[in-house]
């Protein structure tokens, strides 16, 4: 009884500072929209347009949970409108004309930064209103930024590479030339200004790529263009496990396929998960003669070791990965899946060890045995850690044929879900089960059956039929003829 009495008192406890955390942040909500609107009034601007931020910073705080958890987020935003606003208004109040404001950089750079299209489609309104309310322009040409923004956004949507950025920007330009010849009524009346209009979107895709790895090292996101730059297998740290952990490089390609696959098909971040995975063992480095893909035929080094310090080994690859992480200067969105790919999971095979070894067993805490997590919090990192657990598992076994590839994958997701090392993704049941399909696809292609070919005894041994495995069975057959 004193017991629960204890934890109801800890989760009332616990509560309080998440219910101050959310005051706090609607006092700096309010407080930020009151000077947004004192600003709007001494400055002379429109009050509509601080009306109109208000009214998106609201929307976007309870639509996007992501903005919620990550509160920078909304900052990165505001970043961005302040930034093309600011000069918006300097370039208005030094009489340039409208069309030389490049409004598709915004747009553009939401459309990479954040890879969502609603915010981008609001980082194209906001501005053009803004700006198109302040100059007192008329509002066709407000609609033609507005078009030619959404069109640019939509182009460099999931972008992979940099050349598109400017495709993007002189695809923008090229309809904002048209849209100006159709609001003039089919008439080149000022024909300069539809060249200008060009040069504004060509010009618009090269500041971006310009400024894009800049945005990429403030705001802490990851494009797809950075993805694929770590990809390269010549970058320090995957030459550096090609050579001397070979083994956990090929484990680390395997789980990477494995992922990606996953995350495919159910609508996950694909290339984030497999670059992830690339990268989730690099602690390996550091010992990896202890690590069983890497010791070949030799005897294992645990057998001079008490269960213990194997333990212990085995469990500091995850603070030694986090250490190269940081040393070479990896993204923070790829030390995630180094320190979450194990979650809290039991290394079951040492704590059987030690319980066998103990003279008191019930001395021996299951609790000293598992990693120290976090548990995985998004798609991406579940994936790897069940691609990780089922491709180290399906290696060891000594016929890997179709049906106990079946087996063992739903068995090992099924023990990842029970023990708890999915509570805090947003895996459903029916997510895993396609996880579960791809898994099964992919390895029993890796590990599938061969038969068995004769020895050369002679001239002709080439036309003679290679004698079928015995040991497949019926039903196996059917999956590899």
């Amino acid at each position: 009884m004193k017991r629960q009495i204890a934890i109801d008192k800890l989760k009332l406890y616990s509560r309080v500072p998440r219910i101050s955390e959310k005051l706090r942040g609607w006092i700096a909500f309010l407080i930020g929209a009151c000077a947004v609107l004192a600003y709007s009034f001494i400055s002379g601007v429109n009050p509509a347009v601080a009306i109109l931020l208000i009214c998106l910073s609201v929307y976007l705080k309870f639509i996007y949970r992501d903005l919620n958890s990550r509160p920078f987020n909304l900052l990165n935003l505001a970043l961005l409108f302040l930034m093309i606003t600011s000069l918006g208004f300097l370039m208005i109040n030094h009489g340039w004309p409208l069309f030389f404001i490049p409004f598709a950089a915004a747009p553009m750079l939401a459309a990479i930064l954040f890879n969502e299209p609603v915010i981008s489609l609001l980082m194209t309104i906001a501005p053009v209103v803004a700006i198109n309310v302040a100059s007192g322009q008329p509002h066709c040409l407000g609609v033609v930024f507005l078009i030619s923004g959404i069109i640019s956004s939509l182009m460099v949507h999931g972008v992979r590479r940099r050349n598109t950025i400017v495709v993007a920007g002189l695809a923008a330009g090229c309809v904002q030339a048209a849209l100006f010849f159709l609001v003039n009524n089919f008439k080149w009346v000022r024909p300069e200004e539809s060249l200008f209009f060009l040069l504004n979107g060509l010009v618009c895709g090269v500041i971006v790529q310009g400024i894009l790895p800049v945005f990429e090292y403030l705001f802490g996101t990851i494009t797809n263009i950075k993805l694929l730059e770590l990809a390269d297998f010549n970058s320090p740290l995957l030459n550096r496990l090609m050579l001397e952990a070979p083994g956990t490089y090929h484990h680390s390609l395997i789980v990477g396929n494995l992922s990606e696959a996953a995350c495919k098909a159910v609508g996950a971040n694909a290339l984030l998960a497999r670059i992830g995975a690339y990268y989730h063992d690099i602690g390996k480095l550091q010992k990896p003669e202890y690590f069983t893909e890497n010791q070949g035929l030799k005897m294992s080094a645990h057998e001079a070791l008490a269960p213990n310090m194997s333990k212990l080994l085995i469990m500091n690859h995850v603070k030694e990965g986090l250490d190269l992480a940081r040393k070479y200067r990896l993204n923070p969105q790829l030390e995630k899946f180094i320190r979450q790919h194990h979650g809290t999971s039991l290394v079951y095979f040492f704590y059987r060890r030690a319980l066998e070894n103990s003279d008191m067993p019930e001395e021996v805490h299951e609790e000293g045995f598992r990693y120290p997590g976090p548990k995985p919090n998004t798609k991406e990192t579940a994936i790897v850690l069940l691609a990780d657990s089922v491709e180290a598992a399906t290696r060891a076994v000594k016929e890997p044929v179709p049906s106990k590839i079946e087996e063992l994958v739903h068995k090992i997701i099924n023990n990842k879900f029970i023990d708890g090392q999915l509570d805090e993704c947003d895996l459903t049941l029916k997510d895993l089960e396609i996880i579960a399909t791809v898994f099964i696809h992919i390895l029993s292609g890796i590990y599938h059956t061969r038969i068995n070919y004769p020895e050369a005894d002679g001239a002709d041994t080439h036309k003679k039929p290679a004698k079928e495995n015995t040991n497949q069975s019926e039903k196996d057959k059917k999956y590899h003829p």
